[in-house]
């Protein structure tokens, strides 16, 4: 089940289209019945999280937090429970987005779409740490992201 929680006001936010990328997502890659929690959140709680989790002092776009955080990239979830079928959550601070877009060259809605794909990317064991992981991470959300459209 896909949750949302939206406790910002500033920016205006698609909520049926956001949980519609998202199952499609879950569901191209085989997690269709698998939990994921998304909020949108003020910049002042992404900033406070970004310190809190990353050591960074000012707010960022996403933030992902994984179920499995051993999970490796192209590794399937094992599950053994029932609460083993939990991809993870993701924190999105849409003011944060809406201000920055002009360095994407990207719609609101695009760049919603693209995060939630890195930010799913990220809950499957996914990074940009080194090069070859970041050419790994890349193919994995441009074959996502033509899912979506």
């Amino acid at each position: 089940m896909i949750t949302i929680k939206n406790t910002q006001r500033k920016v205006t936010i698609d909520i049926a289209q956001l949980k519609k990328d998202a199952q499609r997502i879950l569901d191209v890659l085989d997690y269709a019945d698998f939990d994921l929690g998304i909020w949108l959140t003020s910049n002042a709680t992404m900033r406070n999280y970004n310190l809190r989790y990353r050591g960074k002092d000012k707010p960022t776009d996403i933030l992902s937090f994984p179920y499995h955080d051993h999970l490796k990239a192209g590794q399937r979830i094992q599950v053994l429970a029932d609460e083993d079928k939990n991809i993870g959550d993701l924190i999105l601070a849409p003011e944060y987005i809406m201000n920055n877009l002009t360095q994407w060259g990207e719609s609101f809605e695009q760049r919603i779409r693209v995060l939630l794909v890195h930010g799913v990317c990220h809950l499957l064991g996914y990074d940009h740490i080194k090069d070859e992981d970041y050419r790994v991470m890349k193919r994995k959300e441009s074959f996502l992201l033509k899912k979506l459209t």
